[in-house]
């Protein structure tokens, strides 16, 4: 284990990005630590950063940088990312996916693979997509899901982003399985939204994993419980020694 590395983590269901960073802190520090035990530097915390928020429902690809290779986060954030997940048709929440209760139904009888298909054509290239109210955005130095969690209204400005492929790769209405490739900064909460509004009848995110952020894939990422298992490994090797 290096004090200066890019680890790859398959982020757990309903943690948030935080919680893997300050996990690995934890456990980086303590093997800082009996590395160097008379260092003078007890009470100094590891140097960890993750390259990209997923947010608690999400799984998948969470890209942690170390030590000095904190200072590649912003070039790693500003890769192009690719997802799979499901949208659900034909329900509404006020999260656009299922952090909070459904607020509105409509019926999709109407819907057909082929307006499905020519609908999803409509958001790929150059969209202007506002961000969701539940959302990490900032407002005034505020989150603003802090904001909406405390039923304020909260109004956040359309950004630019770019979609370079929303694949539809099975219907199983009212449930609608996708691969979207896309730019730093896009919400595929919003993509759900917005393609439910479009089709008439609604949508939220019902399921989202990050497979890839730019050359670095999920199938080569630990789990959290690999992660530390390493660690563990490691350690034990090194009070051998």
């Amino acid at each position: 284990m290096k004090k200066d590395d890019i680890y790859l983590i398959d982020k757990p269901l309903r943690w948030t990005s935080f919680d893997v960073v300050k996990k690995m802190r934890n456990v980086l520090t303590s093997f800082e630590k009996q590395q160097s035990p008379g260092s003078g530097k007890k009470n100094q915390l590891a140097k960890v950063g993750h390259a990209g928020t997923l947010d608690p429902l999400a799984t998948g690809l969470l890209v942690v940088c170390t030590g000095n290779f904190t200072k590649k986060i912003s070039e790693i954030q500003a890769a192009e990312k690719e997802y799979t997940g499901t949208i659900t048709i034909g329900a509404t929440t006020p999260s656009y996916d299922l952090e909070t209760e459904i607020d509105s139904t409509a019926d999709f009888s109407f819907v057909t693979e082929e307006l499905i298909k020519a609908t999803a054509q409509k958001f790929t290239g150059t969209q202007l997509q506002i961000p969701p109210a539940h959302s990490a955005v900032k407002i005034d130095g505020q989150r603003a899901y802090d904001k909406a969690r405390k039923g304020e209204v909260v109004e956040l400005k359309p950004k630019e982003v770019i979609i370079s492929d929303f694949e539809i790769t099975r219907i199983d209405l009212p449930h609608i399985y996708i691969r979207v490739v896309c730019s730093k900064g896009t919400y595929i909460r919003s993509l759900a939204h917005d393609f439910g509004k479009e089709l008439g009848c609604g949508a939220h995110l019902s399921s989202l994993v990050r497979t890839r952020i730019g050359e670095f894939l999920l199938k080569n990422a630990l789990t959290m419980d690999d992660f530390i298992l390493k660690y563990r490994s490691e350690t034990t090797l090194q009070a051998l020694m």
